[in-house]
């Protein structure tokens, strides 16, 4: 996701959709009273007062959301409401928007809360997680730090591969390529390290690796060119299973940190009654809820007793967690009624 605006002052946040990892995140952030502004399709009529024809035209409108759903299984979300701000030839009328990957629309909210910012930051990538980009072929490599937005390259080398028959410096240049990664993993303490390339050179950089530790964290993928590498591994699968990854992994952190609170009777409450007593008191730390149950109470209308816990913890200065149902730890979340806290203090319910 691509924060394009923000006008938190105004309430108002621009985003692109950029992948369909996005798509979820919205329907976490996107709540009914919110209004969204976007391009969409509509049906004009033509001609004059009587006439029955139509075509449909771009146009750009507002409305406010009365719902929401996200269909993980057709990467659908949906957002629909009546709106309240088009040309004049759109009727005031109720409409869904389709959000897909390119989609730019503005969210506007009465207040923004930290869980909705945090979840929309991380959507845009902030890569805390610190990944180390190489693009190579037989000739040049590039390495680029990946930030939050973009990347920053960090350098260039040229190289000859060896050719087949030829003793000569291709293994000299990917010791060259090996040497550096190690270098910037360590100076950025990197987690990740995907090495894309044309044809068979990733391959060939492995078995230059050997045993070497260093291969634990790499990730490989495939690129076009050295000169298109590094924007093509930002859209690639390969990128998108590792910020996965790094989700689930601290998902897991957490949940694994419940059940050892509850284990030893300490700082934790599980399920709906336990948890609402604890936000009530203002005794959440770090509120778990999972997107499962998020979607379960939108659709049976008892969202707002979950919504209330989580602007009550947000409001004490607590972590939401949204966690996916989808994942091991949000199934073992799922077991315990969807929505769990590890507490600042015991609260004596």
């Amino acid at each position: 996701m691509r924060i394009l605006k923000s006008f938190l002052k105004h309430g108002e946040i621009t985003v692109e959709v950029t992948s369909l990892d996005d798509l979820w995140a919205l329907s976490q952030v996107i709540e009914p009273g919110d209004h969204v502004k976007g391009r969409t399709l509509r049906r004009i009529k033509v001609g004059d007062r009587d006439s029955t024809e139509t075509v449909r035209k771009p146009v750009w409108i507002k409305l406010t959301v009365e719902n929401v759903e996200f269909h993980k299984y057709s990467n659908v979300l949906r957002v629909g409401g009546m709106i309240t701000e088009a040309p004049e030839d759109v009727p005031k009328a109720h409409h869904t928007f389709s959000f897909e990957e390119g989609t730019v629309a503005m969210i506007t909210k009465e207040k923004w809360l930290n869980y909705q910012l945090s979840r929309i930051r991380e959507a845009s990538q902030e890569r805390n997680e610190r990944i180390v980009v190489c693009a190579f072929d037989r000739e040049e490599a590039v390495f680029a730090l990946l930030l939050s937005q973009g990347y920053k390259v960090l350098a260039e080398i040229r190289g000859q591969v060896e050719k087949k028959g030829q003793k000569s410096e291709s293994r000299n240049f990917y010791k060259e390529i090996i040497k550096l990664l190690a270098e910037y993993s360590e100076r950025f303490n990197a987690q990740h390290l995907i090495v894309a390339s044309p044809s068979f050179w990733k391959d060939e950089l492995l078995k230059e690796l050997g045993r070497n530790e260093l291969k634990t964290k790499i990730v490989t993928a495939t690129c076009s060119s050295v000169t298109k590498g590094i924007d093509e591994v930002l859209k690639s699968s390969e990128l998108k299973g590792v910020l996965r990854q790094e989700r689930t992994a601290k998902e897991s952190r957490l949940v694994e940190e419940l059940f050892l609170e509850i284990s030893r009777q300490g700082n934790a409450s599980y399920g709906l009654a336990e948890t609402e007593n604890a936000s009530q008191a203002g005794a959440v730390r770090i509120l778990m809820v999972t997107d499962g149950l998020i979607q379960k109470t939108r659709q049976d209308g008892s969202f707002g007793r979950i919504e209330k816990i989580m602007r009550s913890a947000d409001t004490a200065a607590g972590e939401v967690a949204i966690l996916n149902s989808d994942n091991d730890p949000g199934k073992k979340l799922d077991g315990l009624g969807g929505i769990a806290a590890l507490l600042r203090y015991k609260t004596g319910y």
